[in-house]
């Protein structure tokens, strides 16, 4: 059923929300959990102040639900996958929150080993080990791809500073069709934006947001410096190149220029 009118909020079928939502206001981005997300990914993550994990839609194999691509410290064109090996319990239909882990424990030493091969010569990586830790040891525990690949997404966004919410499609409301889907999340976390990444922007139809009172950015990137590969690479390497602080200063700059911010060295006497 569509809205039936374009001058409130309440219009849309989300506006049932569970009671622990937070409060009304904010930027929103939703996206699939990624294992160790693209720089560009990040980004937008940690430019919003909730984040939906887009659990319940279809796994892709050829997405970055259960891998990630490293970049060598000292060689950025020499890349490899670090996959998490995974098991589709339904065939290709199995959703993103239902696919499993083969043989976990293994995969948690291939995984840490890989990691401390490929940046454990960088002075920011015993900072970081501890902070991965956990994510890793879920590999194990809980034996499903999606709370890993969340896990490692929420490590990296907290260990530059975001104080975000988290919250998973399977609990919200939505109705049928992708950008109805979209905006019907949107509303549930009572956002007033809608971060949307250059992939959506090719199909969603803003006019289903304006008629929820929620404005929809397009978030896009540089071509340059620290943002060149950053659509191809995980995030792990410019951190651990860079370290968090100037990290940081990378991601305040974007999101002033994507969302007309003012920084806070800019404003700093």
């Amino acid at each position: 059923m569509l809205p039936t009118g374009h001058s409130s909020r309440t219009d849309s079928t989300a506006v049932s929300s569970p009671p622990d939502l937070p409060p009304p206001g904010g930027r929103c981005a939703i996206h699939q959990p990624n294992f160790f997300p693209r720089l560009t990914t990040l980004a937008k993550l940690f430019a919003a102040d909730y984040w939906i994990v887009l659990d319940d839609v279809q796994f892709a194999r050829r997405d970055y639900q259960h891998r990630a691509r490293l970049a060598a410290l000292n060689d950025p064109a020499r890349r490899q996958w670090l996959t998490v090996p995974t098991h589709l319990p339904n065939g290709r239909s199995t959703a993103i929150r239902d696919a499993e882990i083969v043989d976990p424990v293994r995969a948690r030493r291939r995984i840490r080993r890989t990691l401390q091969h490929c940046y454990g010569a960088s002075p920011h990586w015993p900072t970081l080990k501890p902070a991965l830790d956990p994510a890793l040891d879920l590999i194990a525990i809980g034996g499903r791809t999606a709370p890993v690949a969340e896990a490692s997404t929420r490590t990296l966004l907290e260990f530059l500073g975001w104080s975000g919410r988290i919250l998973h499609s399977s609990s919200l409301p939505y109705r049928a069709g992708r950008t109805e889907r979209l905006a019907d999340l949107a509303v549930a976390t009572g956002a007033t934006t809608y971060l949307c990444g250059t992939g959506g922007m090719r199909y969603l139809k803003t006019g289903l947001f304006d008629a929820c009172g929620i404005t929809v950015i397009p978030f896009r990137y540089p071509r340059t410096g620290v943002w060149v590969a950053g659509h191809e690479v995980s995030a792990l390497t410019p951190l651990l190149h860079l370290g968090p602080q100037r990290l940081l200063a990378e991601f305040c700059d974007l999101e002033a220029s994507q969302l007309g911010l003012v920084t806070k060295s800019a404003t700093s006497p």
